[in-house]
Order: C-alpha cells, then structure tokens, then sequence
C-alpha cells in the first residue's frame, strides 16, 4: 500500500482495460483495485474502502446500471462510468442513478486520469478556510467545508459529490444565469458536447430532493436557450 495513495476500484469485464487502466494509474500513485463482476467487487470490497470507483456499465451477471444504483444507495464515494461510443440511454441512465461523470470508450489515459483526479479533487472537503463558508438560501444551509447540506431543522441533505458541486456553483452565483457550459467548466473542467446532459440530469436530481424538503420551493429554474439559475437570495451564516 503507497502511503497517502488513493484507492481506485476499477469495474471491468474486459481483462485489457483493467490491466492498462490498472498500470497507468498505479504509474500515477494510485492504489488500484480490480475486480470483472459484482462478485469480485462485493470481495474487494470487504478488504478495502475505495475513493473512487471505475465502473463499466455492460457486465456479465449484475450489470454497472444496477452496481451504481447499489453504490449509490451505500455511500456518496464518486463513481466514473465507461460507456460506448452509442450508448447515450445508458449514460443519462446511470448519471440519473447516481453517477458522478463518465468517460466514452474508446478513452485516451490522459482524459481518464484528469477525471479521476478532477473528482478526487470535488470530493475532498477543504477544512483550512478561515473564513465561513456556510451560505443559507431558502429553508438550507450549505457547508462548502464540510461539503454537505442541512435543513434549517438540521435534517441533511444527502448529495452525490456531483451534486454538491454542482450545488455549489448555483450558491456562490445566486440569481444568475449559468449556463451549461459554464456550469460543466466550473464544475469538471470541460466544456459540454452537443448531446451531453450531465448538467440536466444533475439539475433535475438536484431539485427532487431541494422540493422533498421544502415543497412548491422552484429553486431552480430553467431560463430557455440560457442555461439554470438559482432564484432564491443567498447570504453567509457563521
């Protein structure tokens, strides 16, 4: 085990993939785990606790569709999905499951590595602010340290890494027209493509569980041929 070193589960049937992706990342300091179906996941599993998981969706048995859903219901670890060039259901799918981002096969190593780091980055808190990141907006509070969100009531708000971050990006420009591109630039350092609707899924989950707190709220809205934006006025909290 490298001291420090992330762990990386990876998800794969195909042999090829888990050994290439496997040696490049462990060539860049990450531990990397590697299992071809659920069975060898749920093994993995028991010996370590991943920080991030490379998740291809078409598997033998169990398939990554339904293994995102189950991540997703455990825990809020960041999960990258490998998709095929044509399979856009399956990636709207799995973003809607919970899904954190994606990348198409066939995927060059430098894009998949500035992913992987790009979401270990989103998904480290960031405790040595000295000044409150606590912004309140409507019945919510948002800790951009602690990386979570809270009901006035104290009840929190369970997230994906993807959303808060997203999330986040709305809080920090209240009542402001973000658009798609900007939004995926901010959030993922990448710029949208013609078909991609990683912003639209993340919105939409976003807003279920906003509305299950506080009902009728339309937080967000959707300005047409603009982009989202955050209607309620945000102010600091201690």
């Amino acid at each position: 085990m490298k001291p420090g070193a992330k762990t990386i589960l990876i998800v794969d049937d195909d042999h090829e993939i888990r050994r290439l992706v496997g040696e490049f990342l462990s060539r860049e300091g990450f531990e990397v785990v590697s299992a071809q179906d659920r069975w060898d996941m749920d093994a993995a599993l028991e010996r370590v606790q991943p920080d991030l998981f490379i998740l291809d969706l078409m598997l033998p048995g169990e398939d990554g569709l339904s293994i995102c859903r189950r991540l997703r219901a455990e825990g809020n670890t960041p999960i990258l999905m490998l998709t095929a060039k044509g399979d856009e259901t399956d990636r709207v799918v799995g973003l809607e499951l919970g899904a954190d981002d994606y990348v198409v096969k066939p995927f060059g190593p430098r894009e998949l590595l500035a992913r992987v780091r790009a979401m270990l980055r989103r998904a480290e808190a960031s405790p040595s602010q000295p000044m409150s990141r606590r912004h309140a907006f409507d019945r919510f509070i948002v800790d951009l340290d602690a990386r979570q969100v809270e009901t006035e009531d104290g009840d929190l708000v369970a997230l994906t890494s993807a959303e808060f971050d997203l999330l986040s990006c709305f809080v920090l420009r209240p009542r402001r027209v973000l658009s798609r591109d900007q939004i995926l630039d901010w959030t993922r350092g990448r710029s949208a493509g013609p078909f991609d609707r990683t912003v639209d899924i993340l919105v939409s989950r976003i807003r279920k569980k906003l509305e299950s707190h506080s009902p009728g709220s339309a937080l967000i809205n959707t300005v047409r041929n603009g982009g989202y934006l955050l209607t309620a006025s945000v102010q600091r909290v201690a």
